[in-house]
């Protein structure tokens, strides 16, 4: 079990970073709906709103990456905390 929280939590955390704008981090941990708004706020604004939603994404993977194995499950997995 722990070896899938990690591969979820380093899966996530360069998704978030690399290609946070489009919202695949939210999509690896199950986040349909913010990653659908990601997504979405993206391409409906033709990559403007990309920016913003690219600096929440690289946030979000930074923070995945810092957090402990135990302290990224019970907030992200167990909390399904959706933002930050």
């Amino acid at each position: 079990m722990n070896s899938d929280i990690s591969g979820k939590k380093i899966a996530a955390g360069i998704c978030g970073i690399l290609l946070g704008a489009l919202g695949i981090h939210k999509f690896v941990l199950g986040y349909t709906t913010e990653g659908l708004v990601m997504l979405l706020v993206t391409i409906l604004t033709c990559g403007f709103g990309g920016a913003v939603m690219g600096v929440i994404g690289l946030i979000e993977g930074i923070i995945y990456l810092t957090k402990s194995d135990e302290d990224f499950y019970s907030l992200y997995m167990q909390g399904k905390k959706g933002w930050f």
